[in-house]
């Protein structure tokens, strides 16, 4: 309680920007949980499916996350500083972005859906239903980047509520979406797989239409509009590409990275691939907050920057570690308590169970270290422009520890599944402890554009 005294402050800040950014996070890992839950009762040929699908477009989604959170860096601290014509122009140079990864996506999944499939596993079956869900996937990419970019905009400046209502409208329409394409209801036809690619499809026209299209027409915060996409934006340009291009290619590199590490999960077998959709969902569902006080670390340390308050800005990093700690610690017991339930929810085979309990006992492990870490590098190291830095360990570790070890652990020397996915997450722990040295250096805090 003296603690929570002496920094309430930023506490209340924190949970200002916290509580819709995690109601949003909710909301959407809600969205996973129906869809790998729903698909999930047509069997484990289906959830494997589409999880592995998913793997491909999570790797566009975090592009565009990257390219988001790069420019959410240079947003915060111009906002800071009250530069608002600095903050259109990283805008615009952010959607340009996005729409241009949002066609080389939508090219390469409709050309080639099997292809991409097989790079996951060589299952016939398997191959045969993600090639339907991605096809349908397809039409959504270029939206969908707009989509995030823009939250991650009126994140930056305060408006976190728009995103969330929009998630809990689209929440509803995957919702009906599903439970009429999948299983045929209202007299349409069963569809399957491809009825879950379609319902999600709606659902992000309909955040898209909701999000930019406050954005560009009615947020008076930033005063962003459709013609300043034409703008000339030359000296912020080079300040993004410092600054936020290690953000996407750290970010990119880590969910290419994630992929191979699905690659070698879809080699091991169906059952593990299944265990794995449930544990992560779970496991983001334990610590839903995380994502929330990572980024409002991220723009309250950028914020305090940007007004050239620094030690604020080292007292703000050290309050949200600390709160970092406090969700990982619950997010571990809560999934210890609550794995026997998560599991009898699926409809699985007893070998995909007993990998499945397996695999959130490592979970409930990695998570505190993940929640610490992830406050450290997509917040407030993030937000004090450290982004070189962590370019460097959110892509070492994965691809030194992770890939290969996780690769021997399950294809060459076919260890329990528990040793397996411990290899194929220990790369959180040594970012963990490499973030927090950096943080106790104060190396971390950079000087962005003018002051």
């Amino acid at each position: 309680m003296k603690w929570l005294r002496k920094n309430r402050e930023i506490y209340k800040a924190a949970v200002r920007l916290t509580l819709p950014i995690g109601l949003q996070s909710l909301i959407a890992l809600s969205v996973n949980l129906v869809d790998t839950v729903m698909v999930g009762r047509l069997g484990e040929t289906s959830l494997s499916a589409v999880s592995l699908a998913n793997q491909f477009i999570t790797t566009y989604q975090a592009s565009c996350l990257g390219i988001g959170m790069g420019a959410s860096v240079l947003i915060s601290r111009f906002y800071g500083r009250k530069d608002m014509d600095s903050v259109k122009k990283t805008v615009t140079v952010m959607l340009r972005l996005a729409v241009l990864f949002g066609l080389v996506f939508t090219v390469a999944t409709a050309a080639a859906p099997g292809f991409l499939m097989r790079l996951y596993t060589s299952e016939a079956a398997i191959i045969r239903e993600g090639r339907a869900y991605l096809r349908v996937s397809a039409f959504y990419y270029i939206i969908h980047g707009v989509t995030l970019t823009a939250t991650l905009t009126l994140r930056s400046v305060g408006k976190s509520r728009i995103p969330m209502f929009s998630s809990i409208i689209a929440f509803l329409i995957n919702l009906a979406g599903n439970f009429a394409f999948i299983y045929g209801k209202f007299g349409l036809p069963s569809m399957g797989v491809t009825g879950a690619a379609l319902s999600t499809l709606f659902a992000r026209v309909f955040e898209f239409a909701f999000v930019a299209g406050y954005l560009f027409f009615q947020d008076q915060t930033v005063g962003y509009r459709l013609r300043d996409i034409f703008v000339r934006c030359s000296p912020i340009t080079g300040e993004y590409f410092r600054i936020g291009l290690p953000v996407f290619a750290g970010e990119t590199l880590l969910a290419v990275g994630n992929n191979v590490l699905a690659m070698v999960m879809g080699r091991i077998g169906a059952a593990f691939v299944s265990a794995n959709a449930i544990a992560t969902v779970t496991q983001q569902l334990s610590t839903v907050l995380l994502q929330g006080f990572s980024q409002s670390a991220c723009i309250l340390v950028g914020q305090a920057l940007g007004r050239g308050e620094e030690q604020k800005a080292v007292r703000t990093a050290r309050v949200m570690l600390k709160l970092g700690l406090y969700i990982g610690a619950a997010g571990s017991v809560l999934i210890l308590s609550s794995a026997n339930f998560v599991i009898s929810v699926y409809q699985v085979t007893e070998e995909t169970a007993v990998i499945a309990r397996q695999l959130l006992q490592v979970t409930a492990l990695i998570v505190i270290f993940q929640s610490m870490d992830s406050v450290m590098t997509k917040g407030v190291l993030r937000g004090g422009g450290d982004t070189r830095f962590l370019l460097l360990i959110d892509t070492l570790f994965l691809w030194v520890f992770s890939v290969p070890l996780g690769a021997m652990a399950g294809l060459v020397w076919r260890l329990p599944a528990f040793l397996v996915y411990f290899f194929l997450k220990i790369d959180r722990i040594f970012s963990c402890g490499f973030s927090l040295w950096r943080l106790k250096s104060k190396k971390w805090i950079h000087t962005i554009g003018r002051k």
